[in-house]
């Protein structure tokens, strides 16, 4: 079974920068592709971005493109959202996902996941 758990949210500015990490346990993540998925209230999860597991690729939503980076340390077993020019818009729970399936992935899908953590609060104030 794998356990996921994201740190690193908390309460900022508008145009503040933020680092999440996401840190698994029970399975090595190297071999499978994770993604950062967000939720806000009353608003459906999203996709955030994504990576594959080798890193060879990364993948963004628009609304994010040009401001996050998502990166993976398969020596940490851990994966990293690096949030720069946080908007008010950011604010939700952000989550780490990966999957079941390794060499596959990553997906805009969230039903396609089969491990989520618990989540991290973002918020952004203007």
């Amino acid at each position: 079974q794998v356990q996921l758990v994201e740190s690193g949210g908390g309460l900022v500015q508008a145009g503040d920068s933020l680092k999440l990490s996401c840190a698994a346990s029970g399975r090595t993540l190297t071999y499978y592709a994770m993604a950062w998925f967000r939720q806000a209230p009353g608003k459906e999860r999203e996709f955030v971005a994504g990576i594959t597991w080798l890193a060879s690729g990364t993948y963004y939503a628009d609304s994010v493109k040009g401001r996050f980076t998502i990166s993976r340390d398969n020596a940490k077993n851990t994966v990293y959202l690096q949030m720069n020019n946080l908007k008010p818009e950011d604010t939700a729970v952000y989550y780490c996902a990966t999957f079941s399936r390794a060499y596959t992935g990553p997906s805009r899908g969230a039903h396609e996941y089969d491990y989520w953590g618990q989540g991290t609060q973002v918020t952004v104030s203007s």
